[in-house]
């Protein structure tokens, strides 16, 4: 460990007691105390074993999310040095409540957990006790989220004075500004609040249409002209308005009986790999039609060129299926005799199966991006389902449909 050696200038000869010595120079210097400079990585790993922060697994997974948040950046000598936005989140978790900075919570914590390792404490009451404070301590820091926002003001731009004026809401009828920055949000600077958004893909209006319920105007998601796209409206999205839905649905997954843009109208049937999904009309997609699935990343890509595709209220007695009604160009359509229309199921229609190409959806992500989709075949039987698995396709009336949103 060379570095921690003593420099030959300031080493002493060897002495002894009564010795002598010249003196060389003698000064008076002027300084300052310096603050103690920045914690290494080291430094910060034995400060949080002293304090019982964390185990030998989880310590180094705590520094890479605090560089990874942007938190802290390394300097060179890896020294964690705290960003502005960390610095703000310190000193506003400690306004609101100082235990959400200090070690002593989280090593009561890891107390707890010692003790149910060494077989003293029953998990599931530390567990209950843990989950109890968190949660109240959660409940008072958003009643006290204000003190934040006016730090976070300070030292950044104001939320309400970002972003681009995108799509109105459906309370005050004023347009909402679309924050690009990741997490991509909707935020309405009339009501003072703010929809999160599907990440990872592009958000642009769509064709100013309304959602039925809350009247917010509707936007589209896409991650590309190899994926998936669908509508959606930002207050569903957030704020669920039936029980069998779930936060971060879009209009793929609604099922509103009798909206133009949801499942109930422009769902088909089963995915033909996962089970919980439904294959959905992508009604942006013309003239390169497609079909995804609300679940998976399964796209079938069919009916390129065609004018026109509509899901019918008639299913079909195979498979019951929802049938598709499509208008083909009347120069490039397939079918015998220069027609140009036919209703068929895109499971059993032998002319249909010959038109529709599985595929599976790329993500726009980077993380995530793997190349062109791979291919399922080509011909008959593509998009045929797997035998055995029911279709959970909507009632076939509306009656039906509004029935069981009450049950």
């Amino acid at each position: 460990m060379p570095w921690q050696s003593v420099p030959l200038e300031e080493s002493l000869p060897t002495c002894q007691r009564g010795d002598t010595f010249p003196v060389g120079e003698v000064k008076m210097l002027e300084k300052q105390t310096s603050p103690p400079d920045y914690l290494t990585e080291a430094e910060l790993i034995t400060l949080m074993e002293k304090h019982g922060i964390g185990t030998d697994a989880s310590i180094p997974v705590h520094i890479n999310n605090i560089c990874q948040r942007n938190y802290v950046t390394v300097e060179s000598g890896r020294r964690l040095k705290p960003t502005n936005l960390g610095i703000v989140l310190v000193h506003g978790y400690y306004k609101i409540d100082a235990e959400l900075v200090l070690p002593t919570i989280r090593s009561a914590v890891e107390k707890q957990l010692n003790l149910i390792a060494q077989g003293k404490a029953d998990y599931r009451q530390v567990l209950g006790h843990t989950l109890d404070v968190f949660k109240r301590k959660f409940h008072y820091f958003v009643d006290s989220i204000a003190g934040m926002d006016e730090l976070m003001e300070v030292s950044f731009s104001p939320l309400a004075a970002t972003g681009k004026p995108l799509s109105r809401c459906g309370k005050c009828h004023r347009f909402m500004k679309y924050i690009q920055a990741k997490p991509s949000r909707l935020h309405c600077s009339h009501c003072d609040e703010t929809y999160t958004l599907p990440q990872n893909g592009t958000i642009k209006l769509y064709k100013e249409l309304r959602c039925p319920l809350d009247d917010f105007e509707l936007v589209l998601w896409s991650s590309g002209s190899r994926g998936k796209s669908y509508p959606l409206c930002p207050y569903c999205y957030n704020h669920p308005p039936f029980r069998d839905m779930k936060k971060g649905m879009g209009c793929n997954e609604c099922t509103h009986p009798s909206c133009q843009h949801s499942l109930s109208m422009l769902g088909i049937g089963q995915c033909v790999e996962c089970e919980s999904g439904v294959l959905v009309l992508d009604p942006t997609s013309g003239p390169k039609w497609r079909v995804a699935c609300n679940k998976c990343s399964v796209v079938a890509h069919c009916f390129e060129n065609a004018h026109r595709v509509r899901v019918s209220a008639d299913t079909c007695s195979v498979c019951e299926a929802a049938l598709l009604d499509v208008d083909f160009n009347k120069a490039k359509s397939p079918l015998p005799g220069d027609e140009t229309q036919h209703m068929g199921c895109v499971f059993c229609d032998p002319v249909f199966q010959e038109l529709v190409e599985l595929k599976h959806a790329a993500s726009c992500h980077p993380m995530h991006r793997g190349g062109p989709g791979r291919r399922q075949g080509r011909g008959r039987g593509r998009a045929r389902r797997p035998p055995g698995k029911p279709n959970p396709r909507r009632p076939k009336d509306k009656m039906s449909a509004l029935a069981a949103y009450f049950v």
